[in-house]
Order: structure tokens, then C-alpha cells, then sequence
């Protein structure tokens, strides 16, 4: 099985794939998908499920859309304890907060998680909104 560590927008991620028979096994962050046909590899058997996932954190495909880079100073990331998808935001852009206040709303593993504040501070930035997916260690939200 082959490793890779791949970084989408500052975001770290462990994979590993396994070929075998032009159907791969695939592993991102601990989350494992097995029977994942890639095309051109895959032999011609019309059959073939495109992506089976063993029990999954939840119902929706845990997928990161890519985010734009922050153009600012460094701050403080608030990150996904989880994979999930989000559920709420209870803060913008610009509003203060303090440590302990409830930032996001987070659903993994069919239960909802609170994501709070690790310090008191401004928003300087939200990098996920509701009803995306987001992986374990993906930046949520900046606070400086």
C-alpha cells in the first residue's frame, strides 16, 4: 500500500492507496473507502460500485471543498476535531468571542459537537459554512 501526504490549502492529509485488479482501497485520515474504481485502470465490469465507503462518520460524502488561502496575519485556527459535516454557525466575520462560546455546529458520527473558542478574540475569518463537509484538521474558523 502506498502513502502519501498531500496538503490542500495549508491542510495536512494521510492517504494510502491500494490497487488491485484496476479497484482501489483508499484511506484519507484514518477514513477508509474500499472499492473505488478508477478510471482507465478499471476492468470492464459495468458492475463495478464507484465508491463504497465502510461505516461512514455520516450520510454526506466527507469531502473538503477547496477554501481560498487567508491573506492575513497568522491568528489562531479553531480546526475539526472530526470528520463531518456542519451543521451551524453562530458567529460572522468581525464579532468577538470568548473562550468557551459556541462558534459552529458540527455533526459526526450521526451526533452533533459543539465547536467552541479555544481563547477570547475577534473573528478574523470562517473558512467553513453550513452544510459543508469538512475533514479532521481542517481549518474552521481564524481568531486573532
Amino acid at each position: 500500500m502506498k502513502e502519501y501526504k498531500i496538503t490542500i490549502n495549508g491542510n495536512e492529509y494521510v492517504t494510502s492507496v491500494s490497487i488491485e485488479d484496476g479497484v482501489a482501497n483508499v484511506t484519507v485520515n484514518g477514513q477508509e473507502f474500499t472499492g473505488v474504481a478508477i478510471e482507465g485502470l478499471a476492468k470492464k465490469n459495468k458492475s463495478m460500485p464507484r465508491v463504497a465507503p465502510r461505516p461512514a462518520a455520516s450520510d454526506a460524502p466527507v469531502v473538503a471543498a477547496p477554501r481560498p488561502a487567508s491573506t492575513g496575519g497568522a491568528g489562531t485556527p479553531i480546526k475539526s476535531p472530526l470528520p463531518g459535516v456542519i451543521l451551524d454557525v453562530f458567529v460572522k466575520e468581525g464579532d468577538a468571542v470568548k473562550a468557551g462560546q459556541r462558534l459552529m455546529l458540527l455533526e459526526a458520527m450521526k451526533m452533533e459537537n459543539n465547536i467552541e473558542s479555544d481563547k477570547d478574540g475577534v473573528v478574523k475569518s470562517i473558512s467553513a459554512r453550513k452544510g459543508d463537509s469538512v475533514l479532521e484538521g481542517d481549518v474552521l474558523i481564524t481568531i486573532d
